[in-house]
């Protein structure tokens, strides 16, 4: 017997192939199909850090400032229940949670730090802090950890010359403990990026967007992905949910020296991700 109750993933999954059977019928409705498909993949994959985003700006345009909890709170509880929710309705797996809230810890962590040295300031008030870093910002780290848990199941990859997890495990710890030392000692970034180029240059990742596998070097695929960051931190400084030193009175854009960054934040989310979904079945989406 049928089952009366359908997951969500078999809601979606139903919807893709409706919609393929309607739609494809040669090769250019094919390639228009494959490159829709890729791009409401990658917005369902972004679904955590999107709905931050709007958070982030909603709440700056609009929250009230006669408000009973301060604005840095209400996203806070808000991210909370976004991230409650992802877990009950199954868009996220326990496993993948659990990487989840390392980073998120690993990231908060980094932003005590980080703040008391003055690499940037959080301008609004908060009750749920540490020190002077609202709890929220964790969440900014779990978009990213969700956001490749997500898009590594939706696109069911594929790696070919993949590098060992010890070696990236051991450039991923590497990689966070140079955000910290960097300010007291020489800088490593510089022999990290060629690290990475010589480790994930060889790699090739397969994405699915339809049917069919597709090939991108998985280096790139990094840069992407930390590009694409980069965009998204600029809206969240115009948002005022943190300002770098010289955007606390006038906002500009980030300086481009932070997508390096992002893109070392990326192997660490990446690394520890990849721990978790190199050792079980694959499992996909839509």
């Amino acid at each position: 017997m049928k089952p009366a109750y359908k997951s969500m993933r078999e809601r979606l999954h139903d919807a893709h192939v409706s919609l393929r059977a309607k739609w494809v019928k040669g090769p250019w409705s094919l390639g228009a199909y494959e490159f829709l498909s890729f791009g409401i993949k990658q917005a369902w994959a972004c679904l955590f850090g999107g709905a931050m985003l709007v958070l982030l700006m909603g709440t700056y345009l609009f929250y009230p400032d006669d408000a009973p909890i301060g604005r840095f709170d209400f996203i806070f509880l808000c991210a909370l229940a976004i991230q409650i929710g992802m877990l009950i309705s199954g868009l996220e797996s326990l496993e993948e949670a659990k990487v989840i809230f390392v980073f998120h810890v690993v990231g908060t962590l980094m932003e005590v730090f980080k703040t008391e040295m003055g690499s940037w300031v959080y301008p609004e008030p908060a009750f749920f802090r540490i020190g002077g870093v609202p709890l929220f910002s964790g969440f900014m780290y779990a978009c990213v950890g969700s956001y490749i848990a997500r898009v590594w199941r939706i696109f069911d990859f594929r790696f070919d010359r993949f590098p060992p997890l010890w070696v990236q495990g051991l450039v991923a710890l590497t990689v966070y403990i140079n955000f910290f030392t960097h300010h007291f000692t020489v800088d490593g970034r510089i022999g990290l990026y060629v690290v990475s180029v010589l480790i994930y240059g060889p790699s090739v990742i397969w994405f699915r967007p339809d049917q069919k596998h597709r090939p991108m070097p998985l280096f790139i695929g990094l840069l992407l992905v930390a590009l694409f960051i980069w965009f998204a931190e600029n809206i969240a400084t115009f948002a005022r949910a943190w300002s770098y030193p010289g955007q606390e009175v006038e906002w500009h854009m980030v300086s481009l020296q932070k997508l390096g960054a992002w893109y070392l934040l990326m192997i660490i989310s990446f690394v520890l991700v990849a721990f978790v979904h190199m050792r079980k079945k694959p499992e996909t989406e839509l």
